[in-house]
């Protein structure tokens, strides 16, 4: 897969699990990397997060940012779940479950313009 930038770590944990999560794949030889690019999002029922891109394999960064959830004890978003539906919009959307400690505790769904150089932002959250 490409890279995704609707994945989040718990703010406050960022640099801390992002450093983390890099020395792991070069330590197990895996192509993956990183970045916070400075973007933090809110959320009414889980709070604040730290918005990372990543370029990879989509697998790794499930696996990645789920092993940093449990080692930190921290809330992830783990995102870049497609709609299946092929409709061709004004807006791109993205699905992401909120995590911790592997228990999805929370699903939310992301939007952003087709057009200019826009953040994603939360058009929908539901807690579990």
């Amino acid at each position: 897969m490409r890279d995704s930038e609707t994945f989040g770590i718990e703010k406050g944990y960022g640099l801390e699990a992002i450093t983390w999560i890099n020395e792991q794949s070069t330590n197990q030889g895996v192509k993956f990397e990183a970045r916070l690019y400075g973007y933090t999002i809110s959320t009414k029922n889980f709070g604040d997060f730290e918005m990372f891109s990543w370029v990879g394999e989509v697998q790794i960064a499930r696996k990645m940012i789920n092993k940093a959830s449990k080692r930190f004890k921290i809330k992830i978003i783990e995102g870049g779940y497609k709609p299946k539906e092929k409709i061709y919009q004004m807006k791109k959307f993205d699905y992401a479950k909120v995590k911790k400690n592997e228990k999805v505790i929370g699903q939310l769904e992301f939007e952003v313009s087709r057009f200019g150089n826009k953040q994603w932002e939360i058009k929908n959250e539901e807690r579990h």
